[in-house]
Formats: structure tokens, C-alpha cells, sequence
């Protein structure tokens, strides 16, 4: 049984006809995913997909946008919009997704014409997202904000759309977020944390996992359920597996295991102090 439409989806629809011709940049994940797929399956509406190929992306989302790409008959463009030549990026300020955005719709503008969207919904307003002044440097816009839609009428959007694999994705932000604020951005480092968060889903079956590198640790978040059922055993086993992925890397750094919280390596005193 699909799920009733929920009323935005029209006012979404009439925005996106409103736009016409569009480039959206997807990353994966479910809001960039739902926004695509609703513009391109508008009648006569044309749209190309730009995602971006990058150590910070996770190979998971990559292999997802292909597949929607190849069911949805998108034109898809796969990009590398050169973050990591950024030093203002590497060097992982509090407004590193400022430089990470200007680098992405930067290079999306020199690859086409058409207005760039992006998955930005209400929800992401309440909170400091520098990207966001990059966008409007470039001219971005944001459909579901337009549309008044919240992350959860994005999910109730993709039920309706019958995209269960995407409706219930869990939130997936880019694994240099990961990195304490301050510490440089290594290609190599975000590769093994993506590694080892999919080690850790695979062994415990858990949909809420981050790896956070800390300047004098490395901390594994847990959603509370997973972490309490979480024995002394299971600790020890997955601390001696992980910590040597991790040395096995050069790193050497003291593990242990904490609940979740979000953006919890970004150090929010230091982007209060910086305005």
C-alpha cells in the first residue's frame, strides 16, 4: 500500500515547474535523492545530476545515485569539485562546509547553465550551516525550503514515491565531519573511518554509528539502545579490531564508546568566538 501524498509534494511540484530546466546537486542521501527524483519524473521537465566524487563522500552514497541515475534515466554527472585542493578546506575550520560548498557549485556552474538546487529542507536552517552562505553566494536554491517541507515530509514524500531504500535512510553527513574541528582533512582518514563504520554496522547491525577523531582519542557514538545492549566482551573485541585499523594507518590513539550526539566533533565555542 503507498502511503497517502502528503499535501507539500503539490506545492513542492509547482516550485520545481516553476524553476524548469535545473542542475541538482545529489549527494546520496535522502533529501538531495527525493528532490531529484521528484524534478525529473515532472512531465517535460529537464534535469541534470551533478555528485561529487571525494574521499568525504562514502562509497555506499556514490553507488546509490548510480542506481537511481541508471532507474530514473538521469543525466548524471560525476564530479570532483577539488575540496581537497582547498587549504582553507583541509585545514578543517568551523566554516570548513563553506569552502567544501563554494568548491562544489563552483565547479558545478563551470559545468552548466541551469539553475543548481539543492536538498536543503527547513530543518537545516536552525542550526550554523555555512554551506548555506555559499549557496547563496552561487545563486543555489532550495526547493524544499520554498515548499515549507521538513526533513520528515521529505521521508513521508519518499514513502509516497515508494523509495523505501531511501525513505529511511539515516542521516549521512559528509565524513569529514567526523574530524575534530582544527585537525587537518586526510583523504586516507576519512577512508578508514567510513571502513570502520561499516565494520561496526556489519557487527552489531547498527543504523546509528559515527567515528569521531578526536586530537587525543578516537570515540565510537552509538545510538543509547546500541550502546547498552553493547557487552564488555563485544567492547574489548571491536576495541582490539578497530584500533588496529587504525595503527595499521599510523594512528594511535586511546578508543572508547560514547552515545550518540550529533556534530559532536565540530566545536561550537570556536564558532561562536569566530562570529
Amino acid at each position: 500500500m503507498i502511503d497517502e501524498a502528503p499535501p507539500e509534494l503539490q506545492i513542492l511540484q509547482d516550485v520545481l515547474n516553476e524553476i524548469g530546466r535545473a542542475a541538482i546537486a545529489v549527494s546520496g542521501g535522502v533529501d538531495s535523492m527525493t528532490l531529484a527524483i521528484v524534478a525529473g519524473r515532472l512531465p517535460g521537465n529537464e534535469i541534470e545530476v551533478f555528485h561529487a566524487l571525494s574521499p568525504a563522500v562514502p562509497a555506499d552514497a556514490s553507488v546509490r545515485v548510480r542506481q537511481h541515475a541508471e532507474q530514473e534515466a538521469w543525466r548524471l554527472h560525476e564530479i570532483n569539485a577539488g575540496e581537497f585542493d582547498d587549504p582553507k578546506y583541509r585545514d578543517n575550520p568551523v566554516n570548513r562546509c563553506f569552502y567544501c560548498k563554494s568548491n562544489l557549485y563552483g565547479t558545478i556552474a563551470s559545468h552548466t547553465t541551469e539553475t543548481v538546487l539543492s536538498g536543503t529542507n527547513l530543518d537545516d536552517l536552525g542550526d550554523y550551516r555555512p554551506g548555506l552562505e555559499a549557496a547563496h553566494r552561487h545563486s543555489v536554491r532550495h526547493p524544499f525550503v520554498e515548499a515549507e517541507i521538513d526533513k520528515d515530509t521529505v521521508r513521508a514524500i519518499a514513502r509516497h514515491l515508494a523509495l523505501d531504500d531511501l525513505a529511511e535512510l539515516p542521516a549521512a553527513p559528509c565524513l569529514s565531519s567526523r574530524v575534530e574541528t582544527g585537525l587537518r582533512i586526510e583523504g586516507n582518514q576519512l577512508t578508514l573511518i567510513d571502513a570502520v563504520e561499516k565494520f561496526i554496522r556489519r557487527r552489531l547491525g547498527a543504523d546509528t554509528v559515527r567515528c569521531r577523531i578526536r586530537r587525543k582519542e578516537v570515540i565510537i557514538e552509538l545510538g543509547e539502545e546500541e550502546l547498552e545492549a553493547l557487552s564488555e566482551k563485544d567492547r574489548g573485541e571491536l576495541r582490539t579490531v578497530i584500533s588496529a585499523m587504525f595503527e595499521a594507518d599510523g594512528i594511535a590513539k586511546p578508543l572508547d564508546f560514547r552515545p550518540y550526539r550529533m556534530g559532536s566533533a565540530f566545536l561550537r565555542r570556536a564558532a561562536a568566538a569566530n562570529g
